[in-house]
């Protein structure tokens, strides 16, 4: 469990980075796609992690191998919670942002865009987003360490 979520916090670091060093500097859509991943690993382990936490509890007896199991799994054991259900669906939304193919725009400049078309829908990538992206998931990170941390 303490191995899923060191490994989250990791990705948080090199999705930091990439955002705040390599974008500044190389501002492709290469590095976007990177930050995405990156994002995407967070995600993926800190779910992990959270399920681990609960199959210790005895709250769930197995826990899903594949990705979108573990999502789905998550969004029905916490429905009320204000930030779960919202990221297991964040986290599927940016693996099909991930696999889909991009097109490039603007690179080498302030608003490089990765545009992909999910579901005949058009979704724009920039720094802007991808920032924001990664705020959310700190933030969504920092909520499932509150909740299998012991409060003190």
């Amino acid at each position: 469990m303490e191995d899923n979520f060191e490994a989250a916090n990791e990705e948080l670091k090199r999705a930091d980075h990439l955002i705040f060093v390599s974008l500044k500097y190389t501002r492709t859509c290469d590095v976007l796609k990177s930050v995405v991943e990156r994002l995407i690993n967070c995600m993926g382990f800190t779910f992990t992690g959270l399920l681990e936490h609960l199959k210790e509890e005895g709250k769930i007896e197995e826990i899903p191998t594949a990705p979108i199991p573990k999502a789905n799994l998550i969004k029905q054991l916490f429905p009320d919670d204000e930030f779960l259900p919202e990221f297991a669906d964040l986290f599927m939304r940016l693996r099909k942002i991930s696999q889909a193919e991009f097109s490039r725009s603007t690179e080498f400049r302030r608003h490089v865009t990765m545009t992909v078309v999910v579901a005949e829908e058009i979704i724009k990538i920039d720094i802007d987003l991808v920032t924001e992206y990664f705020k959310n998931t700190k933030e969504f990170y920092e909520h499932v360490m509150g909740l299998v941390s012991p409060q003190s």
